[in-house]
């Protein structure tokens, strides 16, 4: 809704389904609010609060899709995709970079095609639908701020794209090429056996003292003794492959290692998108390689490391047993090690 402040959440979501009535062929919808938020605003908290609603109508529903703004997408996702845990139903996000109610919306196909790929007896799991793709939820990063194409799947192949009523999936990764939707939103309409379907593994805690930290040139190593008192993890985005530099005076090496040894997490990650880190590659990045208790986020996003760090540290303290949770691929996360 435009304000003399900027736009601002506005519409319920019965109002934005309403836009669509392309719906009312598709599939039974209900609709809960449990916040209207502009996403900017979103808070670990939130993301408990939609996946302890989804939980609680897990049983009801055949899939669920989500009305989310863009900025914190990518983060609501995967935060989903560890608190609820192989989910054999559709959990799908979706959003637009217009309003709904704008003349040259994106939202309106969105939400369709969203609904779209939600009734497919093939698709499971917590995914973004934006812009004709689908991106699983653990690999989304927000790459554009005004294209309709706003999502890019970082390291990890689409499973499908939507064009118009037609989902085409990846036969690579083991999936069929289909079109028409045979299910709706209604448990009623499913067969007996998929009402017996396994329910997902679900978790209600996180531990939100995680924060990101980018190494830009003429950063000093005392950051870390700055962020002690506040925080549990630093997921530190070094420079390309793996390089944390050394400077004369002022050892990021004995930071970095006195943050670990002191009981705190730190989870090595590259500020560049595409491709991964290895620590083993250049001597600036192979001290930390071995270390106890520093964490390789390899191929992983950041969204996806803060979300699974926040998860991990939520069940546990356990260096051996975060180190498990952490390297465990869920949703795809991370190639298997």
């Amino acid at each position: 809704m435009p304000e003399d402040s900027g736009l601002a959440p506005a519409l319920s979501g019965k109002e934005l389904a309403a836009y669509v009535p392309e719906i009312r062929g598709l599939c039974d919808v209900n609709v809960v609010q449990p916040m209207n938020i502009d996403s900017t605003n979103m808070r670990p908290a939130d993301w408990l609060r939609i996946a302890e609603e989804v939980e609680r109508s897990y049983d009801d529903y055949d899939g669920f899709v989500i009305l989310h703004g863009t900025d914190t997408m990518a983060y609501t996702a995967a935060a989903l995709s560890y608190l609820i845990q192989g989910s054999r139903k559709p959990i799908v996000l979706t959003g637009s970079q217009q309003p709904m109610a704008a003349p040259f919306t994106d939202a309106r196909l969105n939400l369709y095609q969203s609904l779209l790929y939600a009734t497919d007896p093939l698709s499971h799991d917590v995914s973004i639908v934006f812009g004709g793709c689908v991106i699983v939820g653990t690999r989304a990063h927000k790459q554009r701020t005004m294209s309709f194409n706003a999502f890019t799947s970082v390291n990890y192949p689409l499973p499908a794209v939507i064009r118009n009523d037609r989902i085409v999936r990846d036969s690579a990764m083991g999936m069929s090429i289909t079109g028409i939707p045979v299910a709706t939103a209604g448990h009623a309409d499913l067969d007996a056996g998929e009402k017996d379907l396994p329910r997902p593994k679900t978790y209600s805690s996180l531990n939100e003292r995680v924060i990101v930290l980018k190494l830009t040139p003429g950063l000093t190593p005392e950051v870390f003794a700055l962020l002690k008192p506040h925080y549990d993890a630093v997921i530190l985005e070094t420079f390309g492959i793996g390089g944390v530099p050394e400077y004369e005076g002022a050892s990021f090496e004995r930071a970095i290692f006195d943050w670990v040894d002191s009981g705190r997490s730190i989870v090595m990650t590259t500020q560049v998108s595409e491709e991964g880190l290895d620590l083993g590659v250049y001597e600036v990045g192979r001290a930390y390689a071995q270390h106890r208790g520093i964490l390789r986020g390899d191929d992983m996003t950041t969204e996806a490391l803060v979300a699974k760090t926040m998860w991990a540290l939520g069940q546990t303290s356990d260096p051996d047993e975060l180190s498990e949770l952490f390297y465990t691929p869920i949703n795809h996360d991370r190639a298997p090690r």
